[in-house]
């Protein structure tokens, strides 16, 4: 099992873009397959952090979502919206 976790800081002005953004494309995300679980969570300190945790079956699984359409839609939509820069971290468990 691979966990994703995704930090992302956005503008605060984008904030609610995102989270209207991220409501359209949720179900699609944790139904590709490989994917055991997706999870949005704000930062406990910070209004403009979020995190997506997800768990994904193997690595291949979240490649091949990375290489999607679905990813590089969403993808592109949800750059324009930070105010710096995304990091993403890959843990087994």
């Amino acid at each position: 099992m691979l966990i994703r976790i995704v930090r992302m800081d956005f503008k605060p002005e984008k904030v609610n873009d995102f989270l209207e953004l991220f409501e359209t494309v949720k179900d699609k995300i944790s139904t590709f397959p490989g994917c055991k679980h997706l999870e949005l969570c704000k930062d406990a300190k910070l209004d403009h952090v979020y995190y997506t945790f997800s768990k994904w079956e193997v690595e291949e699984d979240l490649e091949k979502y990375r290489h999607s359409e679905l990813f590089e839609g969403t993808w592109a939509k949800t750059k324009i919206l930070f105010g710096g820069k995304p990091l993403a971290y890959s843990l087994m468990a």
